[in-house]
């Protein structure tokens, strides 16, 4: 069935991103990204205690590629 969009504003889109409008069968954004961050790092709101002792965050990977993209772009 056809999709009925009224207007609309894009503000900004990133390189990896995907503005769709419409009918899809099949969405597939391809980017990929690894972050790594020691303990206590994404925490986020009021008041936070964060207690770490010698932290250490583990950034050996041994994999060349993670998910390696394949099929027609």
């Amino acid at each position: 069935m056809p999709a009925i969009v009224g207007a609309f504003k894009v503000n900004n889109v990133g390189t990896s991103s995907v503005v769709h409008i419409g009918d899809v069968i099949t969405i597939s954004p391809v980017s990929e990204v690894k972050t790594f961050a020691g303990a206590g790092s994404f925490n986020t709101g009021d008041g936070i205690n964060v207690y770490n002792r010698n932290s250490n965050t583990n950034t050996y990977d041994g994999n060349v590629v993670d998910q390696p993209i394949t099929g027609n772009l």
